[in-house]
């Protein structure tokens, strides 16, 4: 049996007279959620390796962070002082073995005292910002000639003259300009 439509007043007086079910709001930010459940993680477990590396050349200098890098903060199951894993470049382990000490001493001065225990040196490349900034031993470092004085650059042009345009002419007076900057007077 066909069911008839309802008119346009019998539509209004229906919707008017029942409540429809509000939409649902969006979810929670999972950020917000969060902020509790990781302070407490925080507070109990400490900052960790993360704020060890965000703040690794302060705390050991300039000269340790070039040549290490905390990966790891391992604590123990039974409580107590953590043990730092430390990257360190083949050459430098012996050196940051001998300065050990003073590196406990600055790590447990960030953390807290008592915060760590030990160290573990891992020899391997380093992965940090420092290492990338840094060329390595077979990189060529670009530098900036000082361009030639204004009388140099006339009289390389004078004795250039007769040579066509082309690939030549433009070696020639690269190799001119070089040996003009290397000190000599004439060509």
């Amino acid at each position: 049996m066909a069911r008839r439509l309802p008119s346009a007043e019998e539509t209004f007086h229906i919707l008017s007279s029942r409540r429809t079910r509000p939409m649902p709001g969006p979810p929670p930010a999972a950020g917000r959620a969060l902020v509790r459940t990781l302070k407490a993680l925080e507070a109990r477990f400490g900052h960790g390796a993360d704020a060890l590396q965000a703040r690794w050349r302060e705390i050991v200098g300039p000269e340790l962070a070039r040549r290490t890098e905390p990966t790891r903060l391992v604590k123990p199951r039974t409580g107590g002082a953590a043990t730092l894993e430390l990257r360190v470049e083949g050459p430098s382990a012996a050196i940051i073995q001998h300065r050990a000490s003073d590196i406990l001493e600055r790590v447990n001065l960030f953390l807290g005292a008592g915060a760590v225990a030990r160290l573990r040196i891992v020899q391997g490349p380093l992965r940090g910002p420092a290492q990338r900034s840094r060329p390595g031993p077979g990189a060529a470092q670009r530098r900036f000639k000082a361009p030639l004085d204004a009388a140099a650059e006339q009289a390389l042009a004078n004795r250039l003259k007769g040579f066509a345009d082309g690939p030549l002419k433009t070696a020639l007076t690269r190799l001119g300009r070089e040996v003009l900057r290397s000190g000599r007077t004439e060509l």
